[in-house]
């Protein structure tokens, strides 16, 4: 008798995202109202530059006193069907997920990154037809840093956020092609 095995999430081509993976409020690490809100907003973009509205985006950074701790339990849960409610709207977690909206844009309202050098978010790339998620950096100023200081000088700006009005920064991810994003392998 031959047993059949049933390929895992990792084998077979997505997406499987919006089912679990979004909750309430995913995109405001910053409290609400916080006067030090910043917004790093883009398009993920696909090889042909077209928009994918399909991806999801996870976001780690340090908190403004250089804190990696996070806020546990700021994430709700409703007693009664076990689903998110959203972030109890006082506590700075560090970590949002945004889903791409149907042009491919996604916002993330959060506060400025404490850190001793370039102050940088940390992103992670889920999106059809990756096998694997990536991940990169978006760096909210150009200046010396280790890992910027490694990149070719014409790959460079890809890791950039550039700045905007209103405590905005644009940071489009191009999945492939030309002018595609500079991703990150951990070993």
């Amino acid at each position: 008798m031959t047993e059949t095995i049933l390929p895992t999430p990792s084998h077979t081509v997505g997406p499987f995202y919006g089912y679990a993976l979004p909750f309430p409020e995913g995109e405001q690490i910053a409290p609400k109202g916080h006067p030090d809100t910043i917004v790093l907003h883009g398009y993920v973009l696909d090889g042909h530059g077209d928009p994918v509205p399909d991806a999801l985006l996870e976001f780690w950074q340090a908190a403004p006193d250089r804190s990696l701790a996070g806020a546990p339990g700021s994430l709700r849960r409703n007693p009664v069907t076990g689903g998110f409610l959203g972030r109890n709207g006082t506590d700075f977690t560090g970590f949002g997920r945004v889903a791409t909206d149907a042009d491919g844009h996604y916002a993330l309202h959060t506060l400025q990154p404490g850190t001793a050098g370039v102050p940088y978010i940390s992103v992670c790339v889920f999106a059809r037809g990756l096998l694997h998620h990536l991940f990169t950096r978006a760096y909210l100023a150009d200046g010396t840093d280790p890992l910027l200081d490694s990149v070719e000088r014409e790959r460079r700006a890809t890791l950039i956020a550039r700045p905007g009005e209103n405590r905005a920064y644009r940071f489009d991810i191009r999945l492939q092609g030309e002018g595609e994003t500079v991703f990150l392998e951990f070993p």
